[in-house]
């Protein structure tokens, strides 16, 4: 019997999972309806602050009240990120941060325990 409700727990887990990232990815979808600026022109706008620059992620959010693209920048041979964030309304440049190795490990730490 302990087979059955392990299988059953994993069922479970794997429907609350499921719905979870259905409601993310239909949060996404009400946000990019509602941005007027693309991803396209976000990361142009994002890419003239970090000269040289690669993007290494990106998402649309809504942060402190704003729909902003943000996006995490690499410099060749540097360690640091940059991160910057674009009004997803105007396509101003809404901020630029430099996050240090130990920047992003605090940061991931809180993701995750956001998700949880």
């Amino acid at each position: 019997m302990k087979t059955n409700r392990s299988w059953g727990r994993a069922c479970v887990l794997a429907a609350i999972i499921a719905t979870a990232n259905l409601a993310s990815a239909e949060t996404d979808a009400q946000l990019l309806k509602e941005a007027k600026v693309t991803r396209a022109q976000a990361e142009h706008a994002a890419l003239g602050k970090v000269p040289n620059g690669k993007i290494t992620s990106g998402e649309i959010e809504r942060e402190n009240g704003k729909l902003i693209w943000s996006f995490d920048i690499a410099k060749p041979g540097a360690k640091n990120i940059t991160e910057v964030q674009v009004d997803a309304m105007t396509g101003v440049i809404a901020s630029v941060k430099v996050e240090t190795p130990k920047d992003q490990a605090t940061e991931r730490a809180a993701d995750r325990a956001a998700k949880k």
